[in-house]
């Protein structure tokens, strides 16, 4: 099926079940722990093995030479990989790091061997065994020490170009009545999902089985193939569950890898689970930003010149950080430059983390905002709200399908009691602690891509939907058994979905705020292709059907749906595809976050009190899924605020935190209130079902408007993240 016209009424809008608040599909099996995962699969065809990686013990260097004799020769030990015997490795699409380092070494914690053995306990013992000699060479690790030899990028397959222009920026900055010239940083940021990187690895002759936890089934097999140099065909990923990946897991890692050669080597089925200490400087990450923002203002509060430059770090050819993407999109100003540079780093890879570039790109416009609000003397509300557009500010003929931004604005305003707020900074003490309010906007886009299903009716009018999408936690399952229920008229319970095999139809998978908006596209496309197919089957008009209650009807027939099936089952599969839309028209998905916080007038210590975030992302699939999706990008918000930072050693080049106990992110006691509004909106230029993502716009905007929170308690405005209490200490408003 092909989208290229906009939406028309159809049967998504009787909204029965789309639009409905219900329980997570899965949620029994994971609240009980039956949910089977990566690593606890027992579908290999013999016991498995186990595989314990080894990462470098330097950041920048070479192998000179690796001793596997004492660990060849330790208790259960069944082989040992290393570059020397892997054979012919490549690199995949997506990612640069290479999954095995070998004679060179391109960053601290890089995977130097795997080795195997009966049991767990008997492959790390082993692994202590081996003798890895290397020769260091000097490295750079200090983002802002590269800053000056940072260069232009190449434009990329993601994120926006790495230079725009529109008008005359420095002119139009230098004339302007007010004027604001601010730079901002933020650290380098872990995923620290629950579930670290697993995988099984199964041969059995060329042919490959991985169960692994991956979101982009399709990517993953693309990028394995080209790895091992192996047909694509004969490669099979497994992932009905995943707990959690935040972009970490896009595609296949260094486990899957070398799961996949330790089996081989094993004669085996492998086990591979990466240690939480490896993680942080094996993974990817996202990495750390210095940005300057320059804006300029008429007394009135309209802005002439908006100028966002960003610097960020990576691998040789790694991509950088977009930090710019809604710095250009998402206020208007007739004059505007957006320039990103890349400096070359030797460590871990950095890459995408929920909503790359927008969320970091935020913390800092969303507090350059505020300071020009206070100079102008200006509610930031209403600067915010005379700011708008309603047309892409850097192509004018192109409107936004859908923008409720100062719908959002003004309603979280009234909501969170935005017009007792005292402009003043350090002004409300209670109980000890300095108290103030903060806001920010929210923007991320909502991209959609192509996305397959095959829908199947059996004879006892149930109805089963296979596709390779995941669920990585924000409720693919629920929202994909809600399409279907709607469009072939049935009840949930009567539907079944099957996700995350490579062997369904290949889908969106999960990421980039695309995947609920096109999965269930996909969906939506077979499931249309199968009522045409029963419609034929009963001697019925497909264009005058309904398919209502288990039910099929024309007019006065009204025929069960398990009649057309009394023979056989029927089964229907199509793919969503796009047309120019998403070029005629911007699309994207709007908020506002508000928050409140609490600066203890001692310590320094910061407390949030509440957070409400007012979102427009078209039509909400699962009210319930939607709200965990926001809350959940609030409370990562609140991390980067806050706490989370990933230090890097810049002597010895590796990022010292490299655990749970170190890489701090926000408890349940970090968050005490939080609250979601989703503003009625439809939009028929972004799918059939008039509905788009919502899972980074939660994140996008909301450790900035901590930020500002702080400031209003305070009058300390802190540029530079997290905004911890030594940040603050020396600076607080003095009591009395």
């Amino acid at each position: 099926m092909k989208f290229d016209t906009p939406a028309s009424t159809n049967p998504i809008d009787q909204m029965k079940v789309i639009g409905q608040s219900k329980d997570r599909v899965e949620g029994r099996l994971k609240t009980t722990g039956t949910a089977i995962y990566a690593y606890e699969q027992q579908a290999t065809v013999s016991p498995p093995a186990y595989g314990y990686i080894v990462g470098s013990s330097i950041s920048k260097g070479r192998i000179s030479s690796i001793d596997l004799s004492e660990a060849h020769q330790a208790s259960g030990v069944i082989a040992i990989v290393t570059h020397e015997n892997a054979g012919q490795l490549n690199r995949g699409e997506f990612y640069v790091d290479r999954a095995l380092a070998g004679p060179q070494v391109d960053h601290y914690h890089q995977a130097v061997a795997i080795v195997v053995a009966q049991t767990f306990e008997q492959a790390r013992a082993a692994s202590a065994l081996l003798r890895v000699y290397y020769v260091r060479e000097p490295g750079t690790y200090d983002l802002a020490a590269q800053r000056e030899s940072a260069t232009t990028p190449p434009p990329g397959a993601f994120g926006p170009p790495p230079h725009t222009a529109i008008g005359d920026f420095e002119g139009a900055f230098k004339q302007a009545a007010f004027t604001l010239d601010g730079h901002y940083t933020t650290p380098d940021h872990a995923h620290a999902m629950m579930e670290p990187h697993a995988t099984i690895a199964q041969w059995q002759g060329e042919k490959l089985t991985l169960w692994t936890s991956i979101q982009q089934m399709n990517w993953g097999v693309r990028d394995l193939a080209k790895t091992l140099g192996i047909p694509k065909d004969n490669i099979h990923l497994i992932s009905p569950y995943i707990g959690g990946g935040f972009g970490g897991k896009g595609t296949i890692l260094c486990d899957a890898v070398l799961a996949a050669l330790a089996a081989r080597a094993a004669g085996r089925p492998v086990k591979v689970a990466l240690p939480r200490p490896l993680m942080f400087n094996n993974l990817t990450h996202r990495p750390a930003t210095i940005q300057r923002i320059r804006l300029g203002a008429n007394p009135d509060g309209t802005l002439t010149a908006i100028g966002h430059e960003s610097w960020s770090g990576n691998l040789r050819g790694g991509r950088t950080e977009a930090a710019t993407a809604s710095t250009r999109t998402l206020y208007a100003g007739a004059n505007r430059m957006t320039r990103l540079y890349l400096a070359e780093l030797d460590l871990a890879e950095g890459s995408a983390m929920r909503a790359p570039g927008e969320a970091p790109g935020m913390m800092a416009l969303e507090i350059a905002m505020d300071e020009m609000a206070e100079k102008l003397d200006m509610d930031p509300v209403k600067f915010r709200v005379i700011n708008d557009t309603q047309v892409d500010p850097e192509q004018p003929d192109r409107t936004f399908s859908k923008r409720q931004l100062v719908e959002c604005l003004n309603t979280g305003a009234d909501r969170f009691g935005w017009a007792r707020r005292n402009p003043l900074p350090g002004k409300k003490l209670h109980d000890g602690w300095w108290i103030g309010v903060g806001m920010a906007s929210a923007i991320r886009g909502a991209p959609t891509t192509k996305s397959a299903a095959r829908v199947r009716l059996d004879r006892k009018g149930r109805v089963t939907v296979e596709t390779d999408m995941t669920d990585i936690g924000t409720g693919s399952y629920t929202i994909i058994a809600q399409t279907a229920a709607e469009m072939m008229g049935v009840e949930m319970d009567k539907v079944n979905v099957y996700l995350g095999d490579s062997r369904f139809p290949e889908s969106s998978g999960s990421g980039g705020q695309w995947g609920a908006a096109s999965s269930t596209a996909g969906v939506y496309a077979a499931c249309v292709k199968l009522r045409e197919l029963i419609a034929a089957k009963l001697g019925l008009d497909p264009t005058k059907t309904e398919f209502i209650a288990g039910h099929v009807r024309e007019g006065s027939k009204n025929l069960p749906l398990e009649e057309a099936t009394k023979d056989a089952d029927l089964s229907a599969e199509d793919v969503m595809e796009y047309g120019d839309l998403a070029k005629r028209y911007a699309q994207q998905t709007f908020g506002a976050h508000f928050v409140e916080v609490g600066v203890n007038a001692a310590t320094g210590e910061i407390r949030i009190r509440r957070q409400l975030a007012v979102c427009a992302a078209g039509r909400i699939l699962n009210p319930k899924t939607a709200r965990s999706q926001i809350i959940g990008g609030m409370t990562m918000g609140a991390g980067a605020a806050l706490m989370e930072e990933m230090i890097v050693d810049h002597r010895l080049g590796f990022f010292v935190n490299h655990d749970l106990a170190g890489y701090e992110v926000p408890v349940h006691a970090d968050i005490p209130h939080q609250e979601v509004i989703f503003l009625d909106e439809v939009d028929p230029y972004a799918t059939p079902l008039k509905a788009k993502g919502v899972g980074e716009l939660g994140i996008s905007g909301a450790a900035a408007a901590i930020a500002n929170a702080v400031y209003n308690a305070t009058g300390i405005r802190v540029r530079d993240y997290p905004i911890t209490l030594d940040k603050l200490i020396d600076h607080l408003p003095a009591l009395g």
